[in-house]
């Protein structure tokens, strides 16, 4: 039984009431807000483990909920929608969600991504830090800094990186890049994918239309490559 606590942020009760049921039934400790400002609120006195977030909301909508929640915390997100589209996805994982859940959703589904967001979340062995001229990445503090400039990167991105980073040099397909950042029943959200890729590249390349760093291999995925300058030191690859 785990003890996680978890916050449901949605402004339909009877969603609530489901979610708390069953969550609580799995060990979790449930709190509940139903609106983006309740949410902070709750935020500002205790902090869960993970947030189970409404992307359609009266007043401050979930994106915007989403967005404040990220710049005071890595914790895992995980948004809910009543619709498929393309942009709410893509709305979402810009404002550093974790992850989406299409209502009506099956129960199962959902505990399965909220073991899965839990234990991506749960620190692991760092990896040795990458050095480089312009970009440097300390994996063990999670800090990355871009020509002596801290960048800040939402647990989504730095997943993507860390496993980049820790086969360096080695094409990755997008479906292990799905799978070791999102979990293992991921593996044709390409768009998802494609998304936390350019914010990396935004973030972290000279000119993010020509990338130095994470190329692109075509019909396969991506791949971290280090710069030929003699200037990086290696880092051991994992994974």
């Amino acid at each position: 039984m785990s003890a996680a606590n978890i916050l449901v942020v949605d402004d339909e009760p009877q969603i609530r009431r489901v979610l708390r049921s069953t969550l609580s039934t799995q060990g979790y400790v449930i709190m509940e807000a139903k609106t983006g400002e309740e949410a902070l609120e709750w935020m500002r006195k205790e902090r869960p483990d993970l947030v189970l977030l409404d992307i359609h909301m009266p007043g401050m909508g979930g994106i915007e909920a989403c967005r404040e929640i990220r710049r005071a915390s890595d914790m895992p997100i995980i948004m809910l929608t009543v619709r498929n589209a393309e942009r709410d996805k893509v709305a979402a994982l810009d404002a550093g969600a974790d992850d989406y859940v299409v209502k009506p959703f099956g129960i199962e589904e959902l505990l399965a991504r909220i073991r899965a967001a839990l234990r991506r979340y749960s620190p692991g062995d760092a990896l040795p830090p990458f050095v480089s001229k312009h970009l440097n990445i300390d994996f063990e503090a999670r800090r990355v800094t871009v020509r002596d400039r801290d960048v800040h990167l939402t647990p989504k991105e730095y997943d993507v990186l860390k496993h980049l980073v820790a086969n360096q040099g080695k094409p990755l397909t997008h479906r292990r890049l799905l799978q070791a950042a999102w979990g293992p029943d991921y593996g044709e959200e390409t768009e998802s994918l494609r998304v936390v890729i350019n914010q990396l590249r935004k973030k972290l390349e000279t000119d993010s239309a020509h990338p130095k760093y994470i190329v692109t291999e075509p019909w396969v995925g991506y791949r971290f490559q280090p710069p030929r300058t003699g200037n990086s030191k290696p880092t051991a690859r994992k994974g």
